[in-house]
């Protein structure tokens, strides 16, 4: 096996610094190092890269072409240290890592809104989440577990039905002011406003009325329903999305229903894990707290 070239986080702290200054006296001062200790430092760099990184001249230090490339990556090595590290320090006395995969909107208005109670029954748990407009392959990212929406089928993965999402159209009281929505015909004409994650679901939602669009993927289209849940609300358009992420706005009156139609949930969310981790207590411990919390 060939052996890595590996430079010392000293060296790369060395040469960070001189390039950022360019002077070697002001790194060692920002390194709290004599500027012989830097100088060093970045010379055996240079020779284990074979490359100079700086010209040196009595005007002062310029990068090299080499230099300037490998800057780019140190900075992104040392960045990644530095979140790392500060990740661990915030570590708290947790005994156990809860990664949780959460599609964009769901996690914001169902998860997070709940979560609290999970980590006062939990403390010993530290919860990790990543937002995700697709379901993760639990057998290849290192996730514990997926809140997703979809069909209930993942790869190696238990997955454990939470709710249905039926899907209802919605835009803002001002939208509706000047225009009149009548009939299929006339709504289909209005600014249609698509969620890139789930693209099919103006089409469906049309054809579950017997009604064939011909302008259900045309509109401004946003990544997440949160997105276009705030775009309904500023008047852009009609939104369409699960029922559950628009109930806040109807409560309150930032939103009405376009049309009177709601489609029955073609698909549900679920909590899934790998099958292989089933008996892990964190996973155990949050798979129950979910199904509560659907079933409440």
């Amino acid at each position: 096996m060939q052996k890595r070239v590996t430079p010392s986080i000293a060296a790369l702290q060395c040469f960070e610094a001189a390039a950022r200054h360019m002077s070697f006296t002001l790194a060692a001062q920002d390194l709290f190092l004599t500027q012989g200790a830097v100088s060093k430092q970045i010379a055996q760099l240079e020779a284990m890269l074979c490359h100079p990184l700086f010209h040196r001249s009595p005007r002062g230090l310029a990068l090299t072409p080499a230099g300037k490339m490998y800057l780019s990556e140190v900075r992104s090595i040392l960045n990644q240290i530095d979140i790392s590290s500060r990740y661990v320090m915030g570590y708290g006395q947790a005994s156990h890592t809860l990664s949780i995969a959460v599609q964009p909107t769901f996690g914001a208005c169902w998860l997070i809104p709940r979560l609290r109670d999970f980590m006062r029954c939990h403390p010993d748990i530290q919860v990790v989440t990543r937002s995700e407009a697709r379901p993760f392959d639990l057998m290849q990212s290192r996730i514990d577990i997926s809140l997703f929406y979809g069909s209930g089928s993942l790869p190696g993965a238990d997955c454990h039905r939470l709710f249905d999402a039926p899907v209802m159209a919605v835009c803002s009281p001002q939208y509706l002011q000047d225009r009149r929505i009548e009939s299929l015909d006339t709504l289909e004409m209005q600014t249609l406003i698509q969620c890139a994650s789930r693209p099919e679901i103006w089409r469906d939602w049309f054809a579950h009325q017997g009604f064939d669009s011909i302008r259900c993927y045309q509109g401004p289209r946003f990544d997440t329903f949160s997105m276009c849940l705030t775009a309904a609300v500023e008047g852009i358009g009609v939104a369409i999305m699960p029922e559950m992420f628009a109930h806040a706005a109807l409560r309150s009156g930032s939103l009405i229903q376009a049309w009177p139609h709601v489609q029955p949930s073609d698909g549900a969310y679920y909590v899934a894990h790998a099958s292989h981790c089933a008996a892990e207590p964190k996973i155990v411990a949050f798979t129950e707290w979910a199904l509560r919390q659907a079933q409440a």
